[in-house]
């Protein structure tokens, strides 16, 4: 490899790191703000939703780790953020089960104001994300995470607006299960690419 194709490598990966970083920082916001926000609404979906920021928030860490090592590295953390992905499903449906059986309607504006504001996040991600996402089974990752978080942005307006409706708690409990569904067919998507992934790698080196 000539000097010129090691220092635009290395370039790239500072780049991929910076993105990482950012969409990473930004996850943790979301989490934070958002278990605060879903607690005092006592909203299952806005609590699943933060779950799932910290959960895509320990992708990108993990994808960070991951940046410029070996395929087997990477196809490693793509299984780690796969199955953290489907365990945070089982977490998040539990919960809900047991919220079905008591419960107090939550806030629906608030419910409606925090998916709004992780709606216009998720689009910022997106697009520090985009041009990175077919480059590795991480990327791939990170974009399907985020393209989860943005499904469940839309469908926690509408559940906020059915609350209100409704006064009642169930659609929020719907929805977080709905979330967990979403959630784990993320997991599974990740899986599936990393086992491609971990195929490739395993032909190009026989």
């Amino acid at each position: 490899m000539s000097d010129d194709e090691t220092h635009d490598l290395d370039a790239s990966q500072a780049a991929d790191r910076r993105i990482l970083w950012l969409v990473l920082l930004i996850n943790v916001g979301q989490c934070l703000v958002g278990a605060v926000v879903g607690l005092w609404a006592a909203s299952t979906a806005v609590i699943g939703a933060a779950l799932d920021n910290l959960a895509d928030a320990s992708v990108y860490g993990v994808s960070l780790y991951a940046v410029g090592r070996a395929a087997s590295i990477k196809v490693r953390a793509a299984r780690l953020s796969g199955w953290l992905l489907i365990g945070l499903a089982a977490m998040l449906a539990v919960e809900v089960l047991r919220r079905f059986f008591g419960g107090e309607a939550p806030v629906g504006p608030a419910m409606m104001a925090m998916a709004a504001i992780n709606a216009a996040l998720n689009i910022v991600c997106l697009r520090l994300l985009k041009r990175h996402r077919a480059e590795d089974v991480n990327f791939k990752a990170s974009a399907i995470f985020t393209n989860n978080d943005s499904i469940v942005n839309l469908a926690i307006v509408l559940s906020g607006a059915l609350v209100m409706w409704w006064g009642s708690n169930l659609p929020d409990l719907v929805l977080g299960l709905m979330v967990a569904g979403i959630a784990g067919n993320g997991g599974r998507e990740i899986l599936a690419e990393a086992r491609e992934a971990a195929e490739k790698a395993n032909s190009e080196t026989t």
